[in-house]
């Protein structure tokens, strides 16, 4: 039997998921293909509506050797598992004569765990284990959460924290889950047969295709212990968030509260001396914290050394002692033990790490953003890697063809940017440690230059680091009423976005909604509902929105989203590239901003029928030097500095889709008058 040509496979593909087949996607599958058949690797640039998931999918599945599919976002995930590989699936089976197998695999602690459900949580104060039923009262959010999830847990086939809706906090699940240090291991744990995280890696293993997110993919490649199957290649999607998240991974925390956890968790399985030992570090470690500033720490100060080396001490000593004591009066002995072990292991990780002292890492305090790890008011110790470009570069592009994609990894006209961060040499360079990589930019099925304009606001004040720009609130005003409301305003800060919507909730007859004020997804489902409406908000809203139409016809950034000077982690790896002799400043600053305004000026033109204007209210990116390399990242819209002609344009805009609402309510009413007509005369004939 001869093999079905791609050609055919994406076609059949394309018609199930009732797309349009795009030259782009053909040229992506194609490309996929030949860097799957020859081991090779690739970076693709695929625009918003390509179809880039069916670009990848297809080859991979006509491959047939398992393939990893990474993704950044829990919405990407869900619609590969649940809409285009099911459909995809079902096409290509009669053309490939089999059935590929698909699953979706997580970290630990995403799954219900059953010994926690069933057998309590270890209790910090006292020895044994608390009913979390019976702890919180019944009345109560967290207690009606217990209960649903209790519920749930007798029908759902996953136990994936994203399948249970509505959702619950992350105090609620906390109580029914586990990490995988604190996991009994299913040998050992009488639920072992029945475990969710343990069926989910089973089924992994029997695919043929794995959706897992960036976060796992980072953990296979840290800890060596692998979690992923054995695969041949490896796809990134949203690759752009790769090294975010992969830092993520990376980066350790210690904070007072931390610590008093361990210190109350292992107390009670410990000798007296070795309790004492660990309490007395971690009250050594908590008045340090107490006086501790924000900031970098380029030399770890001798009194912090002390205080970690005593915090590394006593938690080695505790960790001995735990494995070398048994205490049959405390209940489910294992699962508590097991808790213990995993917090004062973590204190003893980050404290030897810091202790250490690695030239390639950064340490720093960093003020508490009020979550429940951290003491009010108080600061977490940090440590994180100063790049993880040579833990991609050795872990990731070992043994598989890897393919990254994205709709922005093509910064500033090229993919060199982004092939560094991620440990390659430049394109087209063969260098000995290395691998050698091709960039593909497929564009994308909008004609952006008839679709959308960039206005550069040049007339206007440079951003300076604090302070109000009372010009740019009033050309934000002037552009919102010309385009009629339908403005998404990206900011660079939440305390400007905050001022923004004040002031303007003020002047405008517009309803504007500001991010923080409900969930992320109640505020773009208002957005969309209504055209005069305004969103504001920042860092989730950049990368997060896809309203096509007339509700989004104008998207402001405030300014170039350049990283904070004072962002230890940011600062470090500028300077690290400047003493190396290359351009901190462009490495590091510049590609964080290009690909952030990448990314938020995707939020315009999400469709074939969409107009629009992106406005960028900082002169820098007309004036700096630059500012041609910024420009150069975005979509190739029509440029303009002319702020008349943006607000004849915005006018138009506007009253185009004011011409086609009113058309379409005006047909909606005449349908809605004939059914009412015929529905009348059906009535009169009986």
């Amino acid at each position: 039997m001869t093999k079905p040509s791609l050609p055919d496979l994406l076609h059949a593909a394309v018609e199930a998921v009732g797309g349009t087949e795009r030259p782009g996607q053909v040229s992506m599958a194609e490309t996929v293909a030949e860097a799957i058949d020859d081991g090779s690797h690739l970076l693709v640039q695929a625009g918003t509506g390509t179809g880039k998931s069916l670009g990848y999918l297809v080859p991979a599945l006509a491959h047939g050797e398992r393939v990893v599919v990474a993704t950044a976002t829990l919405a990407l995930q869900r619609q590969l598992v649940e809409r285009d590989l099911p459909r995809t699936v079902d096409a290509l089976h009669p053309l490939l004569r089999r059935r590929p197998q698909f699953a979706m695999l997580k970290g630990r602690s995403n799954y219900l765990c059953l010994h926690r459900l069933h057998e309590g949580v270890p209790q910090e104060e006292e020895e044994g284990l608390f009913d979390q039923f019976e702890a919180a009262a019944p009345t109560s959010k967290l207690g009606q959460d217990l209960l649903r999830m209790r519920d749930w847990a007798d029908e759902t086939e996953t136990g994936d924290r994203d399948d249970l809706t509505p959702g619950v906090s992350d105090r609620a699940w906390g109580q029914v889950s586990v990490s995988s240090r604190e996991c009994l291991g299913a040998s050992k744990c009488a639920y072992g047969a029945e475990c969710f995280a343990e069926m989910a890696r089973e089924r992994a293993k029997l695919a043929e295709v794995v959706v897992t997110n960036h976060a796992l993919l980072a953990i296979d490649a840290i800890e060596g212990a692998p979690v992923l199957p054995q695969h041949e290649v490896l796809i990134v999607d949203e690759a752009h968030e790769l090294v975010s998240r992969v830092t993520g991974v990376a980066t350790g925390e210690l904070t007072p509260g931390q610590v008093n956890r361990a210190v109350r968790r292992s107390a009670k399985l410990v000798n007296e001396k070795a309790a004492d030992q660990l309490q007395t570090a971690a009250e050594g470690f908590e008045r340090l914290m107490e006086l501790a500033l924000p900031g970098r720490l380029e030399e770890i100060p001798e009194d912090l050394g002390y205080a970690l080396m005593a915090l590394r001490d006593a938690a080695r000593t505790v960790i001995s002692a735990i494995g070398a004591t048994r205490d049959k009066s405390v209940q489910d002995e294992d699962a508590v033990r097991k808790q213990a072990l995993a917090s004062v292991e973590t204190i003893h990780d980050v404290a030897e790490r810091i202790t250490n002292g690695s030239e390639w890492d950064v340490v720093w305090y960093e003020e508490s953003r009020g979550g429940s790890a951290y003491r009010q008011g108080g600061v977490s110790l940090r440590v994180a890697p100063m790049s993880v470009s040579g833990l991609l570069r050795e872990k990731l592009f070992t043994d598989r063809s890897v393919v990254l994609t994205s709709a922005t990894l093509k910064l500033g006209g090229d993919f060199n940017g982004v092939g560094a961060s991620l440990g390659l040499a430049p394109e087209g360079t063969q260098a000995e440690d290395s691998p050698a990589w091709k960039g593909l930019d497929v564009g994308s099925p909008f004609d952006y230059r008839k679709q959308g304009i960039l206005y550069v606001a040049q007339h206007l004040s440079r951003p300076g680091r604090e302070g109000t720009r009372g010009d740019m609130t009033d050309e934000l005003a002037e552009l919102i009423e010309a385009a009629g409301g339908r403005t998404l305003g990206l900011f660079s800060s939440m305390r400007a976005a905050q001022a923004a919507a004040e002031e303007l909730r003020g002047r405008l007859d517009m309803p504007i909604l500001l991010q923080g004020e409900e969930t992320l997804g109640e505020l773009i489902k208002s957005f969309a509902a209504d055209a005069r409406t305004c969103l504001f908000g920042t860092l989730s809203l950049w990368q997060g929105v896809d309203v096509p139409g007339a509700s989004c016809q104008l998207v402001v950034m405030d300014k170039i989203p350049f990283p904070r000077p004072d962002d230890p982690l940011m600062s470090a790896r500028q300077k690290a590239v400047d003493e190396a002799g290359g351009n901190g400043f462009m490495a590091v600053a510049a590609t964080h901003a290009a690909l952030l305004m990448a990314q938020g000026a995707g939020r315009l033109v999400r469709a074939s029928g969409d107009r629009g204007v992106v406005a960028v209210l900082d002169p820098r990116l007309a004036t700096a030097r630059y500012g041609s390399y910024l420009r150069a990242s975005l979509p190739e819209f029509w440029y303009t500095t002319d702020r008349n002609q943006v607000r004849r344009s915005l006018a138009a805009i506007d009253a185009a889709a004011q011409a086609k609402e009113g058309h379409d309510a005006a047909a909606q009413a005449k349908e809605g008058q004939a059914e009412e007509g015929a529905e009348q005369g059906q009535s009169q004939e009986a």
